[in-house]
This record gives structure tokens, sequence and C-alpha cells, in this order.
């Protein structure tokens, strides 16, 4: 036996199998001598959890120059990992073979009794048939837990189902609720921005109005003489233009609360824009994941989810700040309402106001032209008749002046005889009848001609001053002219027409 080898065919058992196990020493049925084997093996399945069994072939070669005894007999190793101690197996034969003494009593200390072999056996037999129960109670255990866990999970699984699917719901209402408030919310926004529109074109149309009025002081400026009068026209004129300034201002502060509430729709609006998006945003999330099943693509593992709280709100607050959006956009659309009416009555306030100044300056106008003609009429009257009077006037002073000079003829008639008769001689110089009525008639002549000369002075006089009345007349004629020419022809002529007719209508 110890020149030949031997190949033996035997069923093993590895009740641990790993990769790169340590070699095992081998034993070959009805030979005494061992062999260390030369070969490591690698098992088929690296999982130390799972046990395998197979065949291998052992092939044992006896050494050459070193006879086989118990010291060479290496330990059968246990596989990487175990936690027992090695075993060594006594050789019964290889002992006798060099001391039969030895042998017997190793036989004897090593061997067990009949009766210790049936009570090991009936330990056996009874702790398997203990075993073999509490596995049997223990089978039934795990199925009653594993259908408790089963219809656990699954019924967990429909309530997050429900639970999701509520939560959808009243996602989807608020969702509707806030989309549905965001439309008609646009909608007060663009008709606010047309009331705005509208308000800034009824502040651009009072320029006009408030130019021309100006415009129509500054010509009545131009009056000249007694004609510059702080009549009607110009209170009406004045009235009007403080009328137009205090529209513009009552209307730039409306303006100012329009760009006010603009801006306050405009943060309600993005409010609900985000609101919006954020509720589509969850109900898409929220969707998938009440489609998801145990069948479903794309699940997977994520330890520790389960401990990460990522929300920053609860039910109530979610709700509540939802229905916060949704009531402030209410409030702003109510304001804005509100608002787009007091635009609208203000506009028809300062239209009437606007319209009732222009027309009480324009009826203002009306009549002081009106009463500006019938004085010029007069005027051109008086005129007339003055101008007659000076040629009538000028005639009489010609006729006066003829009168003087046809009084030098008598005078000197009168003269003459008076110095005739100073020639007589002697007692011939009497003081007779003749004389004193020649020194009478020199006396009246020269009275009459003194008495026209006064009246030729007062003639004149007059003259003069009906030449001044004349100039006067005149002026003020022209000035009449002017003030008609400025009333009627530049300040009517501008507000002939309404300059912003129905634009300022609402």
């Amino acid at each position: 036996m110890a020149d030949k080898s031997e190949t033996v065919m035997y069923s093993q058992l590895q009740p641990w199998s790993t990769v790169g196990a340590v070699p095992c020493m081998e034993q070959t049925a009805g030979s005494p001598t061992p062999a260390r084997i030369g070969q490591y093996y690698q098992t088929p399945r690296p999982h130390p959890w799972r046990p395998t069994l197979g065949y291998e072939n052992i092939e044992v070669r006896p050494l050459p120059s070193q006879p086989v005894t118990n010291a060479i007999v290496d330990p059968c190793y246990t596989p990487y990992g175990m936690s027992t101690e090695p075993l060594k197996f006594p050789n019964l034969v290889t002992g006798f073979e060099r001391n039969p003494a030895h042998a017997a009593r190793a036989a004897l200390y090593t061997r067990y009794t009949p009766l210790e072999w049936t009570h090991t056996n009936l330990k056996n037999y009874n702790e398997s048939d203990t075993n073999r129960n509490y596995s049997e109670r223990l089978r039934g255990d795990f199925i009653r837990v594993m259908r408790e866990t089963d219809e656990k999970t699954q019924g967990g699984q429909r309530e997050a189902g429900r639970r999701l699917g509520e939560r959808i719901t009243d996602t989807t209402f608020w969702r509707n609720e806030a989309r549905a408030e965001l439309e008609r919310l646009i909608t007060e926004n663009d008709l606010l921005q047309e009331a705005r529109r509208s308000l800034q074109k009824s502040i651009l149309d009072i320029e006009g109005p408030l130019h021309i009025a100006q415009e129509c002081l500054y010509q009545r400026e131009t009056r000249k003489g007694i004609e510059l009068v702080h009549d009607q026209p110009e209170q009406a004129l004045l009235k009007e233009v403080e009328t137009y300034r205090n529209a513009q201002e009552r209307l730039n502060a409306l303006m100012n609360r329009t760009k006010s509430q603009l801006s306050n729709c405009r943060a309600a609006q993005h409010e609900l824009e985000t609101d919006v998006h954020s509720k589509e945003s969850a109900l898409g999330i929220d969707n998938m994941c009440h489609q998801l099943n145990n069948f479903s693509r794309g699940i997977n593992y994520y330890g520790g989810i389960e401990n990460y709280d990522p929300t920053v709100s609860t039910t109530t607050s979610w709700a509540e700040n939802s229905n916060r959006i949704v009531q402030r956009s209410q409030a702003e659309r109510g304001k804005s309402a509100q608002l787009r009416s007091d635009i609208e009555s203000l506009i028809n306030a300062v239209s009437a106001e606007v319209w009732d100044s222009w027309s009480n300056t324009n009826n203002a106008l009306a009549r002081r032209a009106a009463e500006t003609l019938e004085t010029k009429s007069k005027l051109q009257m008086h005129l007339h008749k003055v101008q007659q009077e000076i040629f009538e006037i000028e005639k009489y002073i010609e006729l006066l002046r003829k009168a003087i000079q046809d009084k030098s003829a008598p005078m000197k008639v009168a003269h003459t005889r008076l110095e005739t008769r100073t020639h007589r001689k002697d007692v011939e110089l009497c003081r007779d009848m003749a004389q004193d009525r020649l020194v009478q008639e020199v006396r009246d002549l020269q009275d009459n001609i003194e008495y026209l000369h006064r009246k030729l002075q007062e003639a004149e006089a007059q003259h003069q001053q009906l030449l001044k009345t004349r100039t006067t007349l005149e002026s003020d004629l022209y000035n009449k002219v002017n003030t008609l020419f400025i009333d009627r022809e530049k300040c009517m002529g501008m507000r002939r027409s309404f300059p912003i007719t129905a634009t300022i209508k609402y």
C-alpha cells in the first residue's frame, strides 16, 4: 500500500464554503495511510450563509521517506471565518502496530458504552422531535405573521393612496379657486388699467381748455384805456382757470391712488400665480405618487428618508395660506372696483364742471361783446353828432369873424364923422345931439365888437372842446373796436368749439 497511490471517490458535506479555503486533510476508506492534499479549491457560490453540497475527487499519495504516524497527521481546518477549534482524530491502526498495549488503552479510553450510545440516540430522537415540533409552530407563526404583515402592508398602502387622493382633491379645489380668482383679478386689472388710461386722457384733455382760458386772459390784457376793466368775462376766465387746476389736482390725486392700487393688484396677482404654479407642480407629484404601485418602474430604496422632514407647513397653515391669498385678491378686486367707480364719478363730475365753466365764460364774453357793441354804436352816433356840431360851430365862428369885420366900416364912418366935426370953428363946436349920437354910436360899436370877440372866443373854446371830445370819442371807439376784436374774434374764435368734446367722458 505504501508503493501505490489510490484515488477514492466519496461524498463530503461542506458546512461552510468560501473562496480561498485552506486545504483539508482527508482520510480514505480502508486505508490507514493519510495523505496531505496539495491543492486549493474554489466554491461555486461565494456566499458564507449558503452551504454547498458537492462531490470532489481526492487523490491520496504516501510520503516516500517518512512513515505515516499520528505526529504528522494534520488537523482538519475549518474554513475561514469559523469560530470552532480544529479537531484531531486518533489513528488506532498505526498505534496498534507500534505498541499494542498503548493502542488497547487508547481504545478503551476513547470508546463509549452501549448505554451511553442508547441514551445518546434517545436524546437525539427527543431533540429531533422537539425541534421539529417547535419548527412546525414557528412555521405556523411565520405564515400568520406573513399574512398579517401583508394585510398591514396592503392596508397601509391603501390608506396612503386614499390620503394621497384626498390631498389631490384638496389641492385641486384650492388650485381651481386660485385659478378662477386669478382670472377674475386679471380681468379687473385690465379694467383698472383702462380706467387709468381714461384718467390720464382726462388730465391731458383739461390742458386744452386751460391753455385757451389762459390765452384769453393774456389777450384781454392787451385792451387799452378804460377797456381794461375787471368785468364778468375776466372773472369767469379766472374762475375757469381755477376750476381746471382744481380738477387736475383731484384727477392727479386719484391717479396716484390708481397707481398704488394697480401695484397692490399686481402683487396679489403674483401671489396667485405663484400659488397656482406651486399647486400644479404639487398635483403632478401627488398624481405620480398616487399612481405608483408595487410593479411600477423606478421605485427604489432611499435609506433614512422617513427620518427626513422637509415640510414647512401643516394642513391648517397650508389651507389658511391659500385662503389668505384668495381673500387678499378678493379684497383688492373690491378696492379696484370701488376705485373704478370713483374714477368714473370724478371724470363725469369734472366733465360737468369744465363744461359749465366753459359755457359760463362763453356767455359772459358774449354778453360783454354785446354791451361793447352797443356802446360802440352809441359812440359812433355821438361822434357823428359831435362832428356835425364841429362843422356848425366852425361855420358860426366864421360868421362871427365876418360880423366883427363888418363892424369896422361903421366904426370908421363914426370915427371919421367925429374927427371931421372936430374941424368946426369957434362956437360951432357945439355938443349937440348929433355929437352925442356919434359918440354913443362909437361906444355901441365898440361894445358890440367886444361882445362879438367874447362870443368868438367862446365859440373857438367850444370848438376846441368839441375837437377834444371827438378825439376822445374816436379813441374810445378805437378801444371798443379793439375790445370787440379781442372778445369776439380772438377769445370767442378760440372758444367756438369745445376742444375736448366728448373725449372726457368715461
